[in-house]
């Protein structure tokens, strides 16, 4: 037993070395290019395929610890039959998953080296399979209630899908069991991938539709992007990256009230770019800076609500995980993206401290002892000591930007570069935190990635029902007012970021919206730009507003007193995404510009 145990928990090691390999295989392709004159054969198509072991592991690891996101368990007492129901959910993708491996095993692809391209396909059904035994188990307690349902639940669904593929079934009952599979609790990879399975099923169609879609997600040529980078910031985010960096923007504005809270949320903003989330800044920085904040006289729950909301500003900026992701989704050049959001970023920082009423910020009246805030050290001492992590986006943006790196390439030198420097430079990493760092991010992606391909599928069969042109022609149809199309958007993006987890909205909602957009004459670009600005909104709104919960965990504060003192963000930051809406040259001047001096 204890041998399966540990059998069980080798989802970890399985997916940190496949990370590993990701960012070691990239670097020698770079360092083999000048001396040989060229790269390894095949190389990119390894790591996108290393990238699916690690996703699926990941995955597995994320469920392990209980990190796979959902909406909440709204009734505690069927959240039982919740992870039930979703464990026969990861039987139908197992399923679904195997079906897709036998038609690959007979069309004989090779990936690389002689290996078939079917040997890493199999982490799908693999990986559904355990994920449905760990959910299934999730449903008692009782050590043999746990085996039998572990078993019996996605046994169930995969002999559910033997039966019924390719028959089409009603959609109203599946359509109802959905709905309380996501009050109940239940991960939203398989709400998703229910909604998705539900409708395939209606029009009789093969279920491996779905795990093809998750396959082509998560080997697709750009994706090894959104881990490395994200590798990187979790590193800095576990060593004392965060003070040294905390340090530097204090001393460069000042010290007083003013400096520091321009300080706390230009330093939110682009930790949250590196790290690919803004609830690891709140976790890495808000032991930090809050206590900056009421040495400096600011009252404590402003002080939340400043770290929490400009947590969520950093999406715009790169390396941001959300702004690759669009990128992907709507084929628009990775590196274009990272220059449209810079101007739109600082525009974001600015309404959120003017129109927020951060640098307003009254004298705290609290009776109860404040921290007294150190005082600034001189800048060049400070940016002497973080010069490493300033060097970081430079290293990241530079190789990306100047064409000597593919985004991939780039991701993974940004990724050495700071397990190196936090590693040998400070001597901070050791090597049991970069296993857990490796671990943690294996986990945050594995989930993302399951999210994303189950959105995709659901993408894929709106797209063919042709869902975006009926759209369309129906909003065409109600107003062909541009403006008052844009204010709608932005409405509805808005209720979407609420609602939706980020990942999700921009693999569903992009292909939908995007033809939409570009109807009325809307730059894919500047689009993309409105659309993140809404979902940084999403971020300070409940149920999908993860900052909420993050914070109220950190800050010890009940849920609702954070959602009530992050409102005036709110208002902010949607000010600033009707400005940026309404003057398209935010997004689209410094990409054109750029492209000019090239040419």
């Amino acid at each position: 037993m204890q041998i399966l145990r540990r059998l069980l928990q080798a989802d970890n090691v399985l997916a940190s070395i496949a990370l590993v390999l990701m960012a070691l295989i990239p670097l020698v392709e770079i360092l083999s290019r000048p001396v040989m004159g060229k790269g390894i054969e095949n190389a990119s198509v390894v790591v996108q395929h290393l990238g699916l072991v690690m996703a699926m592991c990941g995955a597995i690891a994320a469920e392990r610890f209980g990190h796979l996101t959902s909406l909440g368990v709204l009734w505690p007492r069927f959240y039982a039959l919740g992870q039930f129901i979703s464990a026969m959910v990861c039987g139908v993708l197992a399923w679904a998953s195997a079906q897709l491996v036998l038609s690959e095993m007979s069309a004989q692809q090779v990936l690389a080296y002689g290996v078939p391209v079917w040997c890493v396909q199999l982490a799908m059904p693999i990986g559904f399979s355990l994920l449905g035994m760990k959910l299934g188990a999730r449903c008692s307690e009782r050590i043999s209630l746990q085996t039998l349902c572990a078993v019996l639940a996605p046994a169930s669904g995969a002999l559910v899908a033997f039966a019924f593929d390719g028959q089409a079934l009603p959609l109203l009952p599946s359509l109802l069991m959905l709905l309380l599979m996501a009050v109940f609790g239940a991960p939203i990879f398989a709400v998703l991938g229910g909604l998705a399975l539900a409708l395939f099923w209606s029009e009789g169609l093969p279920l491996a539709s779905i795990a093809l879609s998750h396959y082509q997600i998560t080997v697709n040529p750009s994706l090894p992007a959104l881990p490395l980078f994200t590798l990187a910031g979790l590193v800095m985010a576990s060593t004392g990256a965060a003070q040294r960096l905390g340090a530097v923007f204090v001393s460069l504005f000042g010290g007083g009230k003013t400096g520091t809270v321009i300080a706390a949320t230009v330093l939110c903003s682009c930790f949250t770019a590196f790290t690919g989330g803004s609830g690891v800044t709140i976790l890495a920085l808000g032991g930090l800076l809050l206590p900056l904040l009421q040495g400096v006289g600011y009252p404590k729950r402003q002080g939340i609500s400043l770290v929490t909301s400009a947590s969520a500003l950093g999406v715009l900026l790169a390396p941001s995980v959300p702004l690759i992701m669009y990128a992907i989704i709507a084929r628009v050049p990775i590196n274009t993206m990272f220059l449209a959001g810079v101007i739109p970023a600082v525009v974001m920082v600015i309404c959120l401290l003017v129109f927020g009423g951060y640098l307003r910020g009254r004298t705290s009246t609290q009776t109860e002892p404040t921290p007294t805030a150190p005082p600034a050290k001189p800048l060049r001492e400070v940016v002497w000591a973080a010069k490493w992590e300033l060097m970081a986006p430079v290293v990241a943006i530079g190789s990306l930007g100047s064409g000597l790196a593919t985004p991939t390439e780039s991701a993974a030198l940004t990724a050495i570069f700071a397990v190196l420097t936090q590693a040998l430079a400070h001597r901070e990493l050791s090597p049991r935190q970069l296993f857990d760092t490796l671990s943690q991010c294996a986990q945050i992606i594995g989930g993302v990635m399951l999210i994303l391909g189950m959105a995709l599928g659901l993408t894929n069969y709106l797209v063919d029902a042709g869902i975006p042109d009926l759209a369309t022609e129906w909003v065409q149809g109600v107003t062909q007012n541009k403006w008052l199309f844009l204010l709608a958007l932005n409405v509805f993006l808005f209720a979407a970021g609420a609602l939706m987890e980020i990942y999700a909205a921009i693999v569903v909602l992009v292909p939908l919206l995007l033809p939409l957009a570009i109807s009325y004459g809307i730059d894919p670009v500047h689009f993309g730009i409105i659309f993140l600005a809404n979902m940084e909104m999403g971020f300070l709104c409940p149920p999908a507003g993860m900052n909420i919960y993050f914070a109220s965990a950190v800050f010890k504060q009940p849920i609702r007193t954070v959602a009530v003192s992050v409102a005036p963000a709110l208002l902010a930051i949607f000010m600033g995404t009707l400005l940026i809406s309404a003057l398209p040259i935010l997004a689209t001047g410094l990409p054109d510009f750029v492209m000019s001096l090239k040419n």
